[in-house]
C-alpha cells in the first residue's frame, strides 16, 4: 500500500498515523507541490493529497483512504461501531479537516509554504487574522469537549483523536502556543504527538523546516 504526499500535510499525516496505529505497512512516497509523478496522478487526477494505491485500486482524499484501510483491517477498531460514538468520530474528523485546517492552512501557507517553497510573499495579514480571530474559538471548543479521560470518543484512542491531533502539529511548526490556558488540550497534544504514530513524522518535519529556514 502506497501513500502519496508530503507528511507536512495534516491530511497525509493523519493517514500515516492511522495506518501506524492499525499496524499496517504503508509505503510513503513524499511528493512536492504540483508533482507529475504518474503513480500519484493516477491515484489523484486532481492532485489532491494524499493519494493512495493498493495494487490496482487507487483513490485520493484522507477520509476515503481511511475508510478503505479500516474496511481492509477492522482491528484494532479505531472507528467505533456504536451509532452515537461513530457519528461523533466522523464529526471530529470533519471538524479537523474542514474547520480547524481551513483556519490553520491560512497561517501555514502564508507563513511557511509561500515564502519558503514557492518563493513569494504570503499574505501575512490573513495569517495574523486567522490566528487572532478564527483560531482561539476552535481551540476553546476542543478544550471544552475533551472528556476527563483525554480521549475524544469512548474514552479510548479513535480516529477522532488522530484527526484532531494532526493539525496541531502544523500549529506547532508555526510556533503557535495553542495550548496556553487550555490544560486538557495541552495534555491531549503532548500525549498524541508523543505516540509512535506521530512522533517520527513530527521530528522529520521539524528537521526539514529548520534546514529550509
Amino acid at each position: 500500500m502506497i501513500v502519496y504526499g508530503a507528511s507536512m500535510s495534516p491530511f497525509v499525516r493523519k493517514v500515516l498515523a492511522f495506518g501506524a496505529e492499525k499496524g499496517m505497512a504503508l509505503e510513503h512516497v513524499s511528493l512536492g507541490l504540483g508533482s507529475d509523478d504518474p503513480g500519484f496522478l493516477e491515484a489523484s487526477p486532481f492532485r489532491k493529497i494524499p493519494g493512495f494505491r493498493d495494487g490496482d485500486f487507487a483513490i485520493s482524499d484522507s477520509s476515503a483512504i481511511i475508510a478503505y484501510l479500516d474496511a481492509v483491517q477492522p482491528e484494532p477498531n479505531l472507528i467505533p461501531t456504536e451509532p452515537k460514538a461513530r457519528a461523533r468520530t466522523i464529526w471530529y474528523d470533519e471538524f479537523a479537516d474542514t474547520i480547524l485546517m481551513s483556519c490553520g492552512a491560512k497561517m501555514f501557507f502564508n507563513r511557511v509554504v509561500a515564502p519558503r517553497f514557492l518563493g513569494r510573499e504570503g499574505d501575512l495579514a490573513a495569517a495574523d487574522k486567522a490566528e487572532c480571530d478564527e483560531l482561539p474559538p476552535l481551540l476553546d471548543y476542543i478544550e471544552k469537549v475533551l472528556p476527563d479521560s483525554g480521549w475524544l470518543v469512548e474514552d479510548r484512542l479513535t480516529l477522532a483523536d488522530l484527526a484532531v491531533a494532526s493539525p496541531l502539529v502544523n500549529l506547532g511548526h508555526l510556533g503557535v502556543d495553542y495550548a496556553a490556558g487550555r490544560p486538557k488540550l495541552a495534555a491531549f497534544a503532548a500525549k498524541m504527538l508523543a505516540r509512535d504514530s506521530f512522533r517520527p513524522w513530527v521530528e522529520k518535519e521539524t528537521a526539514f523546516l529548520q534546514r529550509a529556514a
